[in-house]
């Protein structure tokens, strides 16, 4: 995505309660726009104060880092001693019950794929793209989806290396056999669920953030509005 004009902010928003408060201007206000050979951009259609929030946006997906897990919330990744573990997959730690509640409804079928793999573990990247496998397949309406769509981020797999393709091929066999237990037949899926262009569209963009930032990941989720560039993932951290 095209970036913002410098000064100018556009939220991508954090794990926690603040991706639900307001803030930022009206959708009425912003204006998408395309920028030949840099993607899908967003620019405001008055004057704006230098620093100020266009727009704040919550992760279509995201996914605690392998590292990290066991030591953070998994629903608002707030640090904590004593986290509530699944009861199914004992995977997935909460604060409480009230963060378990707000999360079933991306964990409920990545529980059973996560028990069905033990005592494997899938890589982030694996996780993450069953975490977008079935939110696409619920088909409901997502806030992170009011100004751009799943289908509207560009994979630029034209512009991958074949050693890349080929190791995109690699993690999207993986991922097949990851969700087995929730979808025994990827060629079922509907034509816009393809789980190689899945990772195209997050893999790519990954690389290209972690060769640009030192620090200790946290978590990593993909946003639907880009925050700079045309980077579509932007990875959360805790620096030391």
């Amino acid at each position: 995505m095209a970036a913002a004009a410098p000064g100018h902010v556009v939220g991508a928003g954090s794990p926690s309660s603040r991706w639900r408060r307001g803030g930022g201007m009206e959708l009425a206000a912003l204006e998408r726009f395309l920028s030949p050979g840099k993607g899908s951009g967003l620019r405001s259609r008055r004057r704006v104060r230098p620093g100020e929030l266009l727009y704040r946006a919550e992760p279509f997906a995201y996914v605690v880092t392998k590292e990290q897990l066991g030591g953070v919330c998994e629903q608002c990744f707030q640090r904590n001693e004593h986290l509530h573990r699944c009861s199914q997959c004992k995977v997935a730690k909460y604060c409480g019950k009230s963060c378990q509640k707000e999360a079933w409804l991306d964990h409920k079928r990545e529980c059973k794929c996560l028990q069905n793999v033990k005592p494997n573990f899938p890589p982030d990247s694996v996780r993450l793209a069953g975490r977008i496998v079935f939110k696409l397949l619920r088909q409901s309406a997502c806030l992170s989806e009011r100004l751009y769509s799943f289908s509207d981020l560009q994979s630029n797999a034209e512009q991958l290396s074949e050693e890349m393709k080929e190791g995109l091929r690699h993690l999207a066999h993986t991922l097949q056999l990851y969700l087995r237990a929730e979808i025994q037949d990827a060629s079922h899926l509907p034509p816009a669920i393809d789980f190689f262009q899945i990772f195209t569209k997050v893999s790519s963009a990954y690389e290209l953030f972690i060769n640009s930032l030192w620090c200790c990941f946290l978590s990593w989720g993909i946003f639907i509005l880009n925050s700079y560039c045309y980077l579509q993932l932007i990875t959360l951290c805790s620096l030391p």
